[in-house]
């Protein structure tokens, strides 16, 4: 056996293989991203919406000390939870929307962003201790715990840096203004946890390249799973000739009596067909009976042999009908001359034929002229 073709999983996962596993849950996610998403979302609104936080708390605390007498003579405790609680609740709504909103981008960002219920489906081997043990001291446990010590190493280096830059300033904050000590501190603490968020950042743009490979290495296929995919895709030669006889059948049922009817049918001569019917005196001007392509047109053919209707090979000029007229009307009037040359020559056939006489050659005009895929071809 070649390698490759048994149990090697050399092939790149199919996009049939990606929907599948992203249907049962198996989609790239990244906690490491997700956190620092967070962290940063985290760190703008202390920076943006902090100081009115900090503003209602002391709005809070005021009116919570605050106690006269209509206190007692209209005591309302829900009102004034209300009135004092109304302080906050604006900066704590907008953190937690923005945190939200950071917890649903990570998904999103890497694509994996939507509800699926395979991932949420009972799954026997997750309770199986084993399989527990081999996530533990396997491969994917050595990855967590290199990613944990990195974290660390990382978050406690910049602790460091943080502290020992600092240090200094933050040993005489005691010393001066109460309110500009504060203010200080919350500028130190903004740029703690920014400088945080961004080592964060660090680690997750290292997880998110080792997730997608660890992805892909873990949907890898087969040269065997790829081949029998593509043969359930696209099926198998016998399913692909069984059906494409049902669909002549088909074709032929519906366009029996149509071509029976016809008093020629021109050919492409393999893609198109069209079946025309003209009866001096009682036709206006050539009728399109019927016209097909592909099995249509095969179904056609087939139909004009039993039924002896003359079949000519006029490529142009049955793809200029068949693009601009349906079945049931009437041909277009810039097309009349070129299908009453032929239905003159079928008129005649006998005789044509007797003198040695060969189908006619045709002019279709420029506007008509059209290539297989419908698109003029002048």
């Amino acid at each position: 056996m070649a390698e490759g073709e048994g149990g090697e999983k050399t092939e790149e996962p199919t996009q049939k293989r990606l929907k599948e596993s992203a249907e049962k849950g198996d989609v790239l996610q990244s906690k490491e991203m997700a956190t620092a998403l967070v962290m940063i979302v985290g760190a703008g609104w202390i920076a943006l919406g902090g100081p009115l936080l900090v503003s209602g708390l002391a709005e809070l605390l005021r009116g919570s000390l605050r106690f006269g007498r209509d206190a007692v003579e209209d005591f309302a405790p829900a009102t004034v939870i209300i009135r004092q609680g109304g302080h906050i609740v604006l900066p704590i709504g907008l953190l937690f929307m923005a945190t939200i909103v950071a917890a649903v981008g990570a998904p999103a960002v890497l694509g994996a962003f939507g509800f699926r219920w395979g991932a949420i489906a009972f799954k026997p081997d997750k309770i199986n201790p084993l399989n527990g043990l081999k996530r533990i001291f396997g491969t994917q446990g050595l990855v967590e715990l290199l990613k944990s010590l990195a974290k660390v190493v990382v978050m406690g280096c910049i602790g460091w840096w943080l502290l020992s830059s600092r240090i200094k300033g933050l040993t005489t904050t005691g010393r001066g203004d109460i309110n500009a000590t504060m203010i200080e501190l919350g500028h130190s603490f903004v740029y703690a946890v920014l400088v945080m968020a961004m080592g964060l950042v660090l680690i997750a743009g290292i997880d998110v390249p080792a997730q997608i490979l660890r992805r892909t290495s873990r949907l890898r296929m087969t040269k065997q799973e790829v081949k029998d995919e593509h043969k359930q895709t696209e099926g198998s030669p016998e399913l692909k000739g069984a059906i494409r006889r049902r669909q002549i059948e088909a074709s032929r049922r519906s366009a029996r009596s149509a071509v029976m009817e016809a008093s020629v049918v021109l050919t492409n001569p393999t893609h198109f067909a069209v079946a025309l019917r003209y009866r001096p005196g009682q036709d206006p001007a050539p009728i399109v009976v019927a016209r097909g392509r592909g099995v249509t047109a095969e179904a056609i053919r087939a139909l004009a042999v039993d039924a002896k209707v003359p079949m000519l090979n006029y490529p142009q000029l049955a793809r200029a009908i068949y693009f601009t007229t349906r079945s049931g009307h009437l041909i277009r009037e810039d097309l009349y001359i070129a299908v009453a040359t032929v239905l003159a020559f079928v008129f005649n056939i006998d005789r044509a034929m007797a003198d040695g006489l060969t189908q006619p050659v045709v002019d279709v005009p420029t506007t008509a002229r059209f290539d297989e895929n419908g698109r003029p071809d002048s």
